[in-house]
């Protein structure tokens, strides 16, 4: 007998925080406790260890809990369905293919090492791998964050402060990775990143919500902060997403302060 089909209720995205925090923060603890054990164990600290995969996973996998405890296996296919939604205006398109590179050259070019990551290029297959490779791992996270936290909150509030808090909770869920060496936050400034994260998160909203709560706008939008092609430009990639993400709010303000037309199912029919 198919489990009964239901939306999780608003106060749900809670439980979404605290298993999604749980697991990441369980994994990043002991390692931080016990890292010559656990690197010893399962090998040096980076974007490929099994632990560091896991916190990554984690909103994703609190997310599909999620879903199949509410709608079980035929809304876990509805809520996977929203991979294939991805009609939205170009101007969004553009964001994403030229505006958010644009971010990342601009913000190496002002912290003056573009030409120096330029260079450092890998070579064209280690390079084709780590793009394929940043594919199934942070992105995965959109599962949890924009999949469904997002619409549940914009529910009770306007996109711009649904986007807000999203951002907030993501941005802090990334702190212990700071302090772990030989993660990709290991050598950024945190205070920067908490606000630009949260800032992106209201950019993605916009995009998310004109895409009618499309999963794959979120992956792609994702992999593109993340892309191995584009120089690391922190902080100063984090100063511009905030500027952009005010010009979004004051562009789109008549949508991202209304919850009309918001995307609010995790499990559309």
């Amino acid at each position: 007998m198919d489990t009964p089909i239901r939306e999780p209720s608003v106060r749900s995205v809670w439980l979404f925080f605290v298993l999604t925090f749980a697991i990441a923060w369980g994994g990043m603890g002991l390692t931080l406790m016990f890292q010559e054990a656990v690197e010893a164990a399962l090998g040096p600290m980076g974007a490929t260890h099994p632990l560091f995969i896991l916190a990554v996973w984690a909103p994703a996998i609190s997310a599909i809990l999620l879903v199949l405890w509410h709608g079980g296996v035929q809304g876990l296919r509805r809520f996977l369905s929203r991979l294939l939604l991805w009609r939205a205006p170009v101007g969004w398109y553009l964001l994403l293919l030229v505006g958010l590179p644009a971010v990342s050259f601009l913000g190496a070019a002002l912290g003056g090492n573009l030409t120096r990551e330029a260079l450092a290029q890998p070579p064209l297959p280690e390079l084709l791998a780590m793009v394929g490779f940043m594919l199934i791992l942070g992105p995965m996270e959109e599962l949890g964050w924009r999949g469904y936290a997002l619409p549940i909150l914009q529910r009770a509030m306007a996109p711009v402060w649904a986007g807000l808090l999203v951002g907030a909770v993501w941005a802090l869920w990334h702190v212990p990775a700071f302090f772990l060496s030989g993660t990709p936050q290991s050598s950024w400034q945190v205070l920067p990143f908490l606000l630009g994260a949260t800032a992106v998160s209201v950019i993605l909203t916009g995009f998310f919500n004109a895409a009618r709560g499309s999963l794959l706008v979120a992956v792609l939008f994702h992999w593109q902060l993340n892309m191995p092609m584009w120089p690391d430009a922190q902080p100063w990639d984090m100063y511009l997403f905030i500027a952009l993400a005010v010009l979004v709010v004051w562009v789109k303000r008549d949508r991202m302060f209304s919850r009309s037309g918001a995307a609010t199912e995790v499990m559309p029919s």
